[in-house]
């Protein structure tokens, strides 16, 4: 079950506040600074950020990290001819025209994770049908169970059923991208070290999430 975001405030000890999938002006399509993510951040007291520029990684996590003033995950969402995926925990760029299983090699081959971003969401691009045959071939290691900019909560719904048939766990995002749209939808999470370590505590995050429409997308659809 999905809460409505809490106000600010600190977690558990031992728990971090993370959300998942949001976006800088390094996507073409925000209109969020570094600067409005550091203000923001502060303001909903967030531990964790994931960047996820479109077919862009804005910089290491050390770097991203002192500009946003809290951790930050640097990630990328990538195009692929199976709809859209998001690597974490990367180091190096994912070029965007590559075959999904050319994607997943490279994501993982530099110790990162793989996520299936709003896969039911009709208005955007995401793996759709081809979910089930991509968990079943061991490709996905997360899938995204709650996207604050999806309108319908059957398609977020749908995501959770295909999650757990797979026995996978689920990442929640904000999918911002402007300043208003952080922290529409976030995870209270044990804290973690690296991928597999948060692979493991996904499984036992508490999901807060709200539909956010003013969450808009910026430039081209």
């Amino acid at each position: 079950m999905i809460s409505a975001p809490r106000p600010a405030r600190p977690v558990r000890p031992g728990r971090v506040r993370v959300d998942c999938h949001l976006h800088t002006v390094a996507s073409g399509d925000s209109v969020m600074t570094l600067d409005q993510l550091a203000e923001r951040v502060a303001a909903l007291r967030i531990d964790v950020v994931c960047v996820t520029d479109h077919n862009h990684l804005a910089g290491g996590a050390e770097e991203l990290s002192r500009a946003v003033g809290a951790r930050v995950v640097p990630g990328e969402e990538i195009r692929t001819g199976s709809g859209e995926l998001i690597g974490l925990f990367l180091t190096e760029r994912v070029p965007y025209v590559l075959p999904a299983e050319q994607v997943v090699e490279r994501v993982r081959g530099q110790g990162g994770i793989v996520c299936a971003p709003h896969p039911y969401d009709p208005h955007r691009f995401g793996a759709g049908a081809r979910l089930d045959a991509m968990c079943a071939a061991g490709m996905i290691d997360a899938v995204e169970v709650f996207n604050a900019k999806t309108p319908d909560h059957e398609h977020n719904l749908a995501a959770l059923r295909t999650a757990r048939a797979y026995g996978l766990p689920g990442t929640v995002g904000s999918d911002a991208h402007d300043p208003a749209g952080v922290g529409a939808a976030y995870l209270e999470m044990p804290d973690f070290d690296g991928p597999a370590s948060f692979l493991a505590a996904l499984h036992e995050a508490e999901p807060y999430g709200e539909y956010r429409p003013h969450a808009l997308r910026y430039g081209f659809p």
